[in-house]
């Protein structure tokens, strides 16, 4: 009897599981307009062999892996690439010191070189199409390579010895979810799904960001019903399990507030016991990791782990004993329909001014496609807006990216591809053309969930009136490095051996002044730029730096800066999707006033 009490939550009857990836706060998200639901005439879900699990690979599959050299240079080469083409590009060419550094900050090789085979695939398409359309410049390609909002596919047939997937063209996001229904089947009624991402050419299997495996008859360590998670890379083999049940139920942490395994799982109970003929799924938001439900309850949580992010996932697999039913995608990143914008031209990005130096070079840090990245009220003085985007192991999200580039005029490209801990060359790159491609007074740094009203930052550097030595945001004068292995933010010994940061500002807005950009940049140009995967917290290391080689600095503390969502009176609110943005700039607009959206 004790086996099945875990077979109702996880395999009544009839099923529905709801995976929900969340990556930041988005409480509107249920109110997205249904514009937005764009859905795909293709069949993206295909039949295949489930066999065992990735094995090591294959030493005759080495000589397939590119050489890293040759992968690595051939970003800097020259391309036929047109003089408007390559605005999107003015950033590049001067990370090349960063190949130098490239073993500092985790994952910083792997993001090169995948960088080089991205890059080279995005050439390749892009050549390809202008050569096609028999002009010399690159066009926007057919409505079938965009990346659809919604994914679905209905009545399907039972498993057996195969395995099924749903491809996802450009990755999960914030908001996205997975819905899986379907009867168990076999005698063992034991299944897995596996959230994979692209392989590097050359590597016979593709990583899993999550490996989700439930168990009803036990494995090799307990005979009782039970589900595993885990992740998967041909570098590090499988990762650290999490079991549900744990057999420690002090490993049993909570993932956005909520437990990394639901207590109810694996009790004997017969209230659990109770079966029902339909399952109902329900969503759960998430900033920390994924969470699986079933008919409405919350059975796990599985934390992000470094380098395998959600927007990195490209299939969905199925296998094992269960009969599928319906396999359902939303709320993924989608493209826009230029067609379909009012008024194109007011959304495109003017030119740098020149001669007359700027007043405020304001850059946002962007993580996904698709997404609005920033927002404020007009004003009379002058700045500029800049949006930093990585390179993606997907070569339809690279397409999208190029495309949104070269029609709105606002992207630098960075040659290499996205992971958190690299989001320090991101701040490089944004003091890089703040002082060597634009000529600007101050530079900004901001988060493509972050809402600014840059009359009131200008407002305040006016006050300040301070053009030399500052740091201007919410600074943090008293903190210290987590040494707690399992925080996001852990920090070893060897990475700071300190017990406290310098002072340093919060990463949603901070601002400094144009001889800190400078001297940012010139130091990383001679390879003397410490690199720490913090990239908030690295500034405040290298104006301390700075200060003890006889720099003047002047931190200035703005209390209205807020880094965890938005307080009336705001400067910049945090944690902001597209549709909180709209409704922020809407009471502007109406009131004049810094009021916060919601209840």
């Amino acid at each position: 009897m004790k086996k099945w009490c875990l077979a109702v939550p996880v395999a009544s009857l009839f099923m529905l599981f709801m995976l929900w990836f969340k990556v930041m706060k988005d409480p509107v998200h249920e109110n997205s307009l249904a514009s937005l639901l764009t859905y795909n005439t293709t069949n993206p879900l295909e039949w295949i062999n489930s066999g065992a699990p990735p094995a090591v690979q294959n030493p005759e599959n080495g000589s397939k892996v590119l050489s890293a050299r040759t992968i690595i240079s051939s970003l800097f080469a020259p391309r036929n690439i047109s003089n408007e083409e390559q605005q999107a590009l003015q950033t590049w060419n001067h990370l090349k010191h960063l190949l130098g550094n490239a073993q500092v900050l985790p994952n910083a090789i792997d993001a090169i070189q995948e960088a080089g085979v991205a890059w080279n695939s995005l050439i390749a398409s892009l050549e390809e199409e202008r050569l096609a359309s028999g002009n010399g410049s690159f066009h926007r390609k057919g409505k079938e390579k965009q990346c659809p909002h919604f994914l679905s596919k209905m009545n399907s047939t039972g498993l057996d010895n195969n395995g099924f997937k749903l491809q996802v063209p450009c990755g999960l996001t914030q908001g996205s979810s997975i819905t899986i229904i379907g009867f168990p089947s076999g005698l063992l009624g034991n299944f897995r799904i596996d959230l994979t991402g692209e392989p590097l050419p050359g590597e016979p299997d593709p990583p899993i960001i999550l490996h989700y495996n439930v168990r009803l008859h036990g494995d090799k360590i307990t005979e009782d019903p039970v589900i595993v998670q885990n992740t998967w890379t041909i570098a590090h083999d499988w990762g650290e399990e999490d079991r549900c049940p744990s057999p420690d139920s002090e490993k049993n942490k909570k993932v956005d507030e909520l437990e990394q395994c639901n207590k109810m799982v694996g009790k004997d109970d017969n209230r659990v016991l109770a079966t029902s003929r339909h399952s109902n799924g329900s969503r759960k938001v998430g900033t920390e990791g994924i969470q699986m439900t079933v008919d409405g309850k919350h059975i796990t949580s599985f934390a992000f782990r470094e380098s395998l992010e959600p927007w990195l996932v490209s299939e969905v697999r199925v296998s094992g004993d269960i009969k599928l039913v319906s396999v359902v995608a939303g709320g993924l990143p989608t493209s826009e329909d230029i067609d379909h914008i009012i008024d194109l031209e007011a959304l495109i990005s003017s030119p740098l001014p020149s001669p007359r130096p700027l007043d405020l070079f304001i850059v946002a840090v962007r993580f996904f496609v698709g997404l609005v990245s920033i927002g404020f009220p007009p004003f009379s003085v002058q700045y500029w807006l800049l949006k930093i985007a990585i390179l993606h192991k997907n070569q339809m999200v690279n397409e999208e990216l190029w495309n949104e580039a070269q029609t709105y005029r606002d992207i630098q490209l960075m040659p290499f591809v996205d992971y958190y801990s690299l989001i320090t060359w991101k701040t490089v790159a944004i003091c890089i053309f703040g002082t060597e491609v634009a000529s600007a007074k101050y530079v900004m740094k901001t988060d493509d969930d972050s809402f600014v009203r840059v009359d009131e930052v200008l407002a305040s550097l006016t006050r300040i009136n301070a053009t030399r030595g500052l740091l201007y945001g919410l600074i943090n004068s008293d903190s210290h490095p987590h040494r707690n292995p399992d925080s996001k933010w852990y920090i070893s010994q060897q990475e700071w051996a300190d017990d406290n940061y310098p002072p340093w500002a919060h990463g949603p807005g901070y601002v400094v002044s144009r001889d800190i950009a400078k001297a940012v940049y010139k130091k990383h140009k001679k390879g003397h730029l410490k690199m720490f995967k913090l990239e908030d917290v690295a500034m405040g290391i290298w104006i301390a730096d700075m200060k003890k080689g006889g720099l003047e600095v002047r931190y200035e503390k703005e209390e209205r800066i807020f880094n965890e969502g938005c307080r009336d009176s705001y400067v910049v609110a945090h944690y902001q999707g597209p549709r909180e943005m709209l409704c922020l700039w809407q009471k502007l607009q109406e009131t004049k006033e810094a009021r916060c959206c919601g209840e």
